[in-house]
């Protein structure tokens, strides 16, 4: 099972930094997006403690949602990076529960 700590790791052996994630709800899709903050910059709002829980709550809708081999296999494919303004994002792929998620009629 990942933890928060492995993808961390991850998001700093991929970029350098400890990339902010979030999931994005955008029209019939959900995404998960890698955020162009970083935990590094002084101007970060959480500190690493609050990151690394953060970081857990992601995971466990990824777990949830069945995807976390889904976007590990994305982040260490992917050759976008994040910058300032513009994040990287991969539409996640739900499968046929994706109506429960998003508040749909299934």
């Amino acid at each position: 099972m990942k933890t928060p700590q492995d993808l961390r790791q991850l998001l700093q052996q991929k970029w350098g930094y400890a990339y902010d994630v979030q999931l994005r709800r955008f029209r019939h899709r959900i995404y998960f997006q890698v955020m162009w903050r970083y935990l590094e910059q002084a101007s970060f709002p959480l500190s690493e403690q609050e990151y690394l829980a953060h970081l857990q709550e992601v995971l466990l809708y990824l777990y949830e949602w069945q995807v976390v081999d889904q976007v590990w296999d994305w982040l260490e494919q992917t050759r976008e990076r994040p910058r300032l303004g513009r994040a990287v994002s991969l539409p996640l792929s739900l499968g046929q529960r994706a109506g429960e998620w998003l508040g749909e009629p299934g």
